[in-house]
């Protein structure tokens, strides 16, 4: 690569390739064919704040809270972007994206508490069935909450330093 086409290519912001991979995740095709997960843009959101949520619980696990931060940047960034591809004018983007960072926030301690209690299997299927399904009764929170918690087992096995590097997912 020339000189010229370093100075000319913007710099890819940190965990963008862990990033991608997230949204990845979020979008495998059977969570939404197999399990019911509804494909709209709450579904879609709800979807990726799952996986955000599950990497950001093994970067506290691991101590790892300048991580954290940084992935929450890229969540902000990302959710911006996506509100204004829907059209959302700037004089409101500001209110939409700071309603899915609390709602962000919200799915973080459900989820954090779920996999802590005595039956994780069963708490993380009701924070599903409020969160996911929106206490609608559809779906398959159940399901979702296996592949979620086969996940979180497999992130507890991927070093920090190749999470960041968008490996091991």
């Amino acid at each position: 690569m020339s000189l010229l086409s370093r100075l000319l290519t913007p710099k890819e912001p940190p965990m963008a390739a862990l990033w991608r991979r997230i949204t990845a995740l979020a979008r495998t095709p059977e969570i939404y064919a197999h399990h019911g997960v509804p494909d709209t843009v709450d579904g879609r959101f709800d979807m990726v704040a799952l996986v955000a949520s599950l990497v950001m619980l093994r970067f506290e696990a691991a101590g790892a809270s300048r991580e954290g931060v940084i992935l929450t940047e890229r969540f902000v960034d990302d959710m911006d972007a996506s509100v204004r591809e829907l059209g959302i004018g700037d004089m409101v983007v500001g209110k939409h994206v700071g309603n899915m960072i609390g709602a962000l926030g919200g799915r973080l301690g459900a989820y954090r508490a779920a996999l802590a209690s005595p039956e994780p299997d069963a708490a993380l299927a009701a924070a599903l069935a409020r969160n996911l399904f929106r206490g609608t009764g559809s779906g398959d929170p159940e399901g979702v909450a296996r592949w979620a918690l086969d996940l979180h087992r497999k992130l507890g096995e991927v070093p920090v330093a190749e999470l960041v590097e968008g490996r091991g997912l």
